[in-house]
């Protein structure tokens, strides 16, 4: 598998685990505190759900979790397909914060999040395409046996 293709799969692994883990974990904390450094991204955006909060967080956690699965195994399908899941993960997530932009206190909280989400949709749409530009054989190369199966004989 391309550096490329590892290093962009490494980066959502790390984005869906910090991120998740915080969102499912201590929602109130992500609602209120997210990014950090002073700024406040969720908070002005709706009133505080942490059912809403907690799923979104382990949505971001099993995109993390098909990444790495990708990152590990080095299986060219599974790397399409968390291209796929982040793509289909943040380009409608950018486009609800582009159009709700306004929300937020400051320009510089505006040109900070428009930024870093169109950061975050370009990834996604780098790793889907440098894993569909990816040879890959069948799905699925290794065979599949039954260990407690007899081996097969032959006369």
């Amino acid at each position: 598998m391309r550096l490329a293709v590892k290093a962009l799969l490494g980066w959502f692994v790390l984005f869906g685990l910090v991120i998740g883990l915080w969102q499912a974990a201590f929602p109130e904390s992500f609602y209120a505190d997210f990014p950090g450094m002073g700024h406040h991204w969720v908070s002005p955006d709706g009133p505080y759900n942490e059912h809403l909060l907690r799923d979104v967080g382990l949505g971001n956690l099993a995109v993390a979790t098909v990444a790495l699965v990708a990152l590990l195994t080095g299986v060219v399908w599974v790397a399409r397909a968390a291209g796929l899941a982040v793509v289909v993960l943040d380009l409608p997530h950018q486009l609800y914060h582009q159009l709700h932009v306004s929300v937020l206190p400051t320009t510089a909280d505006q040109v900070l999040q428009s930024t870093t989400l169109a950061a975050v949709s370009l990834a996604a749409v780098a790793l889907l395409v440098l894993a569909f530009r990816l040879p890959a054989g069948p799905p699925s190369a290794a065979p599949v046996t039954d260990s407690r199966a007899p081996a097969p004989t032959h006369s």
